[in-house]
């Protein structure tokens, strides 16, 4: 059967002391499940692992009960095979026409394609300076003010889109495309 590499994101572990799960915990939950190759990046929620192929929704969904199961903690959780987090990677329109300043840029990736309604409804001059541009199933976002200061944050998509969403700066896009192709080697 064919593997495949993939990246989990988990929504809101570790930030202001909610939902505190340590990684080598995450991990073992990981590994317990039957995954292979069980890496953590930082210690916001991004899990990378090998499994056999599978779909990301149903991935995502088994994870969140494992991760429910064995901590308590309901958490959202988005998974990315490693082709499309390569596809987010090269594709940010914030660097391929403006060359902005990488430490101001972020994804928030989605669970689901947004509805190009509920999308359209977002009056995005009202949040300049900060701006963001919708692609498949993520947002690239530039915030010149930080991430911190924004208001597109995942709360802010989650209620306008109806749909699970997490930010990763794009230092650490890179950094989990780096390591996805390390793991992608061990397949």
């Amino acid at each position: 059967m064919k593997k495949k590499t993939y990246i989990a994101m988990l929504r809101g572990i570790n930030v202001s002391a909610s939902n505190m799960i340590k990684m080598p915990v995450l991990q073992k939950i990981f590994e317990t499940a039957g995954y292979e190759n069980v890496r953590t990046y930082i210690q916001s929620g991004n899990v990378l692992f090998n499994h056999k192929e599978s779909g990301r929704e149903e991935l995502a969904q088994h994870i969140r009960e494992e991760v429910k199961k064995s901590t308590g903690s309901d958490v959202p959780v988005i998974v990315l095979e490693l082709e499309d987090l390569r596809k987010v990677q090269q594709s940010n329109p914030f660097l391929k026409s403006r060359q902005e300043d990488v430490t101001k840029l972020h994804v928030t990736f989605l669970a689901q394609k947004p509805d190009k309604e509920k999308l359209g409804r977002i009056e995005t001059d009202k949040y300049l300076p900060d701006e963001f541009i919708p692609d498949e199933k993520s947002l690239y976002l530039f915030c010149p003010n930080g991430y911190g200061k924004t208001k597109l944050n995942n709360n802010f998509f989650e209620s306008k889109l109806k749909l699970d969403a997490t930010t990763r700066n794009w230092k650490t896009v890179n950094e989990l495309v780096r390591l996805g192709e390390e793991l992608a080697g061990m397949i």
